[in-house]
């Protein structure tokens, strides 16, 4: 059996899968989002290590492992988040700043207006945005009292969340590539901590980042207390949660790309062994590392998407349940001209404005509930589509189709209207997880399990929707899309 810890931005789901890939047991458990002022997004890091560590053992009881049946790890996670602790008690000396934190949005324009960013996008292929950890990292030493003291004298440790969970679960600290790729401070080209942009961010400690290690292969072991009956088991694949998902979609060749719906949503396209050059509105990055072999992709970040549906029930109460949203939206012949942004926190690509913010445009006296459950809805499909011409734009080959994943896919309302604003076939696989099924496959061909070669044999299709709208409709509803994203933008 292969255990796949999925830690994501509002819960933990753990996955075990049986050796012929099937999978054999599951639990999730959300944890609280804390939001201290307008802006700023945080989660108790304590709190994240002990639901995911209850998570896991559910899914092994549920499967029925039992002790010495686990044969490998992987880890998934939410990227760019940075945690804090202190190595000798692994005590948290901070809130964990997620990715969706925008309260580094004036350093950002300050490295900006400084001229830094073609180095940065040279060295990282991203490009200077709160989302990122650098400037989080950045902002904890000089925010919170002592920090940069205990960071200097190693009593004080930084890492994004693959990084906290292999400290709790293996005393190691480390990170993989596909992450480190996502920091800001990793150079791309290299693989290693870049120390120019150590110094631009801060004077951030290079001892107090974690070492960089291979994406498949052992990162540690698990510690007997970490989980009761299963120590000694490694953990031998580590990697973001969309470069999982793109792994997990069997996306080994270049020029094959997936959408995962999540909190965000995020299109990522597999461009080989070399570094796609930077593209306006795109980030480069790491796809994961073998060995000494490093893959890269073309990636286009959506900071919003399910978290809009998330706001529909918890913030509006105009939902109880996010299923709710499909019979919603198919009681409608259109739209009526009712257009939801969801920027409620910034834009990420292709536009990277820190400063939109969420705006609905089109109310009239008919707008009902309804028309906000489907402006949200196409919401999700328009900002992929705007993902997916930047990067053909950018020269990147045209998606024959394009595979998804992630909580949205069981929505066969939003996925035809995927299919019909993108023009192409939108294919869900057999199984929808495939974050965490990307996290087991990584650790099973780490611990030798399975081959690449298995990987891409054991992806099966489940759903294929083909585009039905004409292209005068299409274009049509993009043009609204468009106006209203103008709208929402500064």
């Amino acid at each position: 059996m292969i255990l796949a810890i999925d830690q994501g931005t509002t819960g933990s789901t753990c996955l075990v899968f049986d050796e012929d890939g099937e999978l054999a047991g599951r639990a999730y458990r959300e944890f609280r989002q804390h939001f201290p002022q307008p802006g700023w997004v945080e989660h108790d890091a304590r709190e994240l290590w002990e639901v995911t560590r209850d998570v896991a053992l559910e899914a092994l009881d549920d499967a029925g492992v039992p002790e010495g049946g686990l044969r490998a790890v992987g880890i998934t996670n939410q990227r760019e988040t940075v945690c804090v602790w202190d190595p000798d008690t692994g005590q948290p000396l901070h809130r964990a700043l997620v990715w969706q934190d925008r309260r580094t949005a004036a350093r950002c324009d300050e490295l900006r207006e400084a001229g830094h960013e073609p180095l940065i996008r040279e060295r990282t292929g991203l490009v200077i945005d709160p989302y990122f950890s650098g400037t989080k990292i950045a902002w904890l030493l000089e925010h919170v009292d002592g920090l940069r003291e205990r960071a200097a004298a190693g009593r004080a440790k930084f890492g994004t969340v693959d990084s906290w969970l292999i400290h709790n679960l293996c005393g190691e600290h480390v990170t993989d590539a596909s992450n480190a790729s996502r920091t800001l401070l990793a150079n791309l080209h290299t693989g290693d901590w870049d120390d120019e942009l150590l110094s631009l961010f801060g004077d951030i400690p290079r001892a107090a980042l974690p070492e960089i290690r291979p994406s498949i292969g052992e990162l540690g072991r698990i510690a007997e207390d970490a989980l009761p009956g299963f120590g000694g088991v490694p953990v031998s694949g580590v990697a973001g949660d969309q470069q999982a998902a793109l792994y997990g979609q069997a996306c080994l060749d270049p020029g094959l790309g997936k959408n995962t719906y999540g909190t965000g949503s995020f299109v990522l396209m597999n461009t080989g062994d070399a570094p796609p050059a930077p593209a306006e509105g795109l980030l480069s990055t790491v796809a994961w590392r073998i060995g000494q072999r490093t893959q890269y992709a073309l990636e286009a970040s959506i900071f919003v998407t399910g978290a809009a549906v998330q706001w529909l029930r918890d913030g509006l109460g105009l939902i109880e349940v996010a299923a709710e949203t499909e019979p919603l939206a198919a009681s409608l012949q259109s739209n009526d001209g009712v257009y939801f942004v969801p920027a409620l926190t910034g834009l990420g690509s292709p536009h990277w404005d820190p400063y939109a913010r969420g705006t609905i445009v089109g109310l009239t006296r008919g707008a009902s509930r309804a028309h906000l459950a489907r402006a949200t809805l196409e919401a999700i499909a328009y900002q992929a589509v705007d993902a997916v011409r930047a990067m053909e734009t950018s020269g990147a080959p045209r998606l024959a189709e394009l595979r998804v994943d992630g909580g949205a896919t069981v929505n066969a309302w939003l996925m035809q209207f995927q299919a019909d604003v993108l023009g192409v076939p939108v294919v869900v696989p057999h199984i929808h997880e495939t974050t965490a099924l990307g996290a087991a496959r990584l650790a099973g061909v780490g611990c030798g399990l399975w081959t690449q070669t298995d990987v891409q044999r054991g992806w099966r299709e489940e759903a294929r929707y083909e585009p039905r709208m004409s292209a005068d409709e299409r274009e049509a509803l993009l043009h609204g899309w468009h106006r209203a994203v103008d709208r929402a933008r500064g």
